[in-house]
């Protein structure tokens, strides 16, 4: 353990020990119209969410809506398990999959915040092994024996903003690389990654991919400590997120929803993942690894929206919260794609999406939102023009569940009875 780790890990033991003896307090719940919703407004988004439900769109959903620190809006609705009949609990764990990726952009945050690393800093510095990765000729028919060399190198930067150059999880080399196995430990997985060349040039193109895995090691490199270990450290327990982990134990099983997939007009119960998430994975993956519940997530939004502050506790300084709601991505790389929302959208440090230009979503959004989801159908959003947060858990693959998170959103705005 070097000089930086030792102090780290005593800073990291202070406040451990500092919170055995305190618990993080729920946000308040209050009435609507004490701040500026409609109640009947909001009713009208649990009729629409329970027919959702009822058309066999999805079997359950946990939804919920802050504002000005105030929770206005708590539902859990239909069943978290169709065929036991058990009902939504306010407290269901679900698979957050790609919402990992900012819990895991917050760790890197705070290593900087420490000064244990900058953004700037080239990746190899870390580790070692992506110093001679190379970049496919033709990325969209990517070959193991024709590559170029690489120019420049993957910054912890590049990595935040998905412009690394590295590739997607499901992407076909990637497959057949076997790079992702949550089967094996995240140093596999990197080492992996490693040796598959990059898609692009790193700062060249926004490529949505498993950066945020990556970060999860460099994370472990830095503090000495393990991810799992490091975010209950700094970000679980000084929030109050107790059920935010990487499996469900024997204490959680009984609350971690199923995951539906449509056929035939029924919702059948569908594995996404071979090694399933009641069980403990070699794998502990900051892209796409942890599961959570709807009030853990309004607590880690509410702490970004109070600029690193939750119930009189300092988690983060305002100015790192401040690289969570800007756009990081570089000129050359926008727009980050040219359809739907992606026109109007940049990627923040936070690993955010950023909301540029409102005007290209077709669901109501304020410019300066960020926000993401997951691809078992979770989302939610941090809307500081507003001063609003909103969070949305199902568990339906694919994850659209015929629109009912952009139902939801847009019912919740036409629930907005004062502008800010």
């Amino acid at each position: 353990m070097n000089l930086k780790q030792f102090i780290l890990f005593s800073l990291l033991l202070v406040q451990l020990l500092f919170h055995q003896f305190l618990i993080a307090q729920n946000l308040e719940f209050a009435s609507p119209e004490s701040v500026g919703l409609s109640t009947q407004g909001l009713s009208t988004v649990t009729q629409r969410l329970q027919r959702h439900i009822d058309e066999g769109d999805i079997a359950g959903v946990v939804a919920a809506v802050a504002r000005d620190g105030k929770i206005v809006y708590f539902e859990s609705l239909g069943l978290m398990d169709l065929e036991q009949r058990i009902p939504m609990r306010d407290d269901a764990i679900f698979r957050q999959y790609s919402m990992t990726r900012q819990i895991t952009a917050t760790a890197i945050l705070l290593l900087v915040q420490d000064g244990m690393l900058a953004i700037e800093d080239p990746l190899q510095n870390f580790l070692p092994q992506f110093s001679d990765q190379r970049v496919f000729s033709d990325a969209s028919n990517p070959n193991l024996n024709q590559t170029r060399d690489r120019i420049g190198n993957i910054t912890i930067g590049n990595l935040l903003t998905h412009t690394s150059g590295l590739g997607s999880r499901s992407s076909s080399i990637y497959r057949q690389e076997n790079v992702r196995d949550r089967n094996i430990t995240l140093e596999q997985m990197v080492n992996n990654a490693a040796r598959v060349p990059l898609f692009a040039d790193p700062g060249t193109e926004f490529r949505y991919g498993i950066s945020e895995a990556i970060l999860g090691r460099v994370v472990e490199v830095v503090s000495g400590m393990g991810l799992e270990e490091f975010m209950q450290f700094r970000l679980f327990q000084p929030l109050g997120m107790t059920d935010t982990v990487f499996w469900a134990d024997e204490t959680r099983r009984d609350r971690l929803a199923t995951v539906y997939r449509p056929n035939n007009g029924q919702l059948l119960p569908h594995q996404i993942e071979r090694i399933p998430f009641t069980l403990r994975p070699r794998l502990i993956e900051g892209s796409v690894g942890l599961l959570s519940t709807a009030m853990d997530y309004l607590r880690f939004s509410q702490m970004i929206l109070n600029a690193g502050e939750l119930n009189s506790r300092r988690v983060m300084e305002p100015e790192t919260v401040e690289l969570m709601f800007a756009n990081a991505v570089p000129q050359q790389a926008m727009p980050l794609r040219t359809n739907g929302y992606w026109q109007g959208s940049g990627w923040s440090l936070g690993s955010f999406n950023v909301v540029l230009d409102a005007s290209t979503y077709s669901f109501p959004v304020s410019n300066g939102t960020i926000w993401w989801d997951g691809s078992a159908g979770t989302r939610y959003f941090i809307d500081p023009s507003q001063n609003l947060l909103t969070v949305i858990m199902a568990q339906i693959s694919p994850a659209s569940g015929n629109g009912f998170r952009e139902n939801f959103t847009t019912l919740v705005d036409a629930a907005i009875t004062e502008r800010r």
